[in-house]
């Protein structure tokens, strides 16, 4: 780079570096679906999944080396939180999927943040990242191909909105405050009222809406009577539902439901005027699907990982005093 001064090249040098990752491992399933594991510079790990689809390559990326939201069927949660990432490791993910993919002559279309992690507990460089993905200069996705997926960080939802002309994806998994707090312990700080509220607040285009993601449990959440007080909370809303049925691990006492219970829950929500799609199932076989990413083939059970300041104020303690164990629910709401 002979054409800048030397005076800028010792800036540079300085101040700058050119960083990147390869996976550490590439899983592929039996669907066409891959999973990447890849280990940071100070040796924490995270996973991406990159799904094919037709006319289409979604990447599922990660924005925190574990989480601290607690939900007990939530394999990343049982693993436990360790730090937030920087913009430079989560858009590595990307650039590891865009030239995997360019190398076989396809191109990376969409990205959402639904890997390890709460992005809107890690807003600044979440923020940073999605700029690099929107812009000319970076990936150059259109931002209603870019998701951002949370379990309902009230405070963060509208100014990353307006900032960002993205698509929303909100965790909700339950339209009662009870059961949703048994289930996401963060509930208790932002309760359904006010989660739906900041849904509806999303400025968007014509035609498009914010999604309500719903992992189905078998006999927790998956009665017709909770699809029914499920469209009457989203009633007037430009909100859709995505029903998840619940994939397994090793942490987690829950259960999927039957295909017959998941099709009498859509019933009940289109019924009700809701706008309602099943999520397909991808990757379960390498442990890719949703809820399933650890960040390592076994989940890591560490006690001493601090709580990020956000999450002391939800009332957990700084420090994990349980053995590492993340506190679980099971479909009574004891803890485990």
């Amino acid at each position: 780079m002979t054409d800048l001064s030397k005076e800028l090249r010792g800036i540079l040098a300085s101040s700058c570096r050119i960083s990147g990752f390869p996976a550490e491992r590439v899983e592929i399933s039996s669907d066409g679906t891959e999973k990447y594991l890849f280990r940071l510079e100070d040796g924490e790990t995270v996973e991406s999944v990159l799904i094919p689809d037709e006319g289409r390559r979604t990447l599922c990326i990660s924005s925190q080396v574990g989480c601290p939201l607690l939900c007990g069927f939530c394999a990343t949660g049982v693993a436990g939180f360790r730090r937030d990432m920087t913009s430079a490791e989560i858009v590595q993910q990307a650039c590891f999927a865009a030239n995997r993919l360019s190398e076989r002559g396809e191109r990376l279309s969409n990205v959402v943040f639904m890997g390890m992690g709460e992005p809107l507990l890690n807003v600044p460089e979440v923020s940073r990242t999605i700029g690099i993905l929107l812009s000319q200069f970076g990936f150059g996705i259109s931002g209603k191909r870019v998701t951002v997926s949370t379990a309902g960080i009230v405070p963060e939802v509208l100014p990353l909105a307006l900032m960002h002309p993205v698509s929303f994806a909100v965790s909700i998994n339950a339209a009662r405050d009870d059961l949703r707090s048994l289930l996401m312990p963060v509930n208790r700080k932002y309760p359904l009222k006010e989660v739906v509220a900041a849904m509806r607040r999303i400025p968007l285009q014509s035609g498009r809406k914010v999604t309500a993601e719903y992992v189905l449990l078998a006999g927790v959440n998956d009665s017709p009577e909770d699809a029914l007080a499920l469209s009457r909370l989203f009633r007037g809303a430009r909100i859709k539902v995505n029903l998840i049925p619940y994939n397994s691990h090793a942490a987690s006492p829950y259960r999927a439901p039957s295909a017959d219970a998941v099709d009498r829950f859509r019933n009940v929500l289109v019924a009700g005027g809701v706008q309602t799609i099943r999520r397909e199932r991808r990757g379960a076989d390498i442990r890719a699907a949703c809820g399933q990413l650890s960040g390592s083939v076994h989940i890591s059970l560490r006690g001493d990982a601090p709580l990020p300041y956000e999450m002391r104020s939800l009332g957990y303690p700084h420090r994990r005093n349980n053995g590492g164990h993340s506190p679980r629910l099971s479909p009574g709401g004891k803890k485990s």
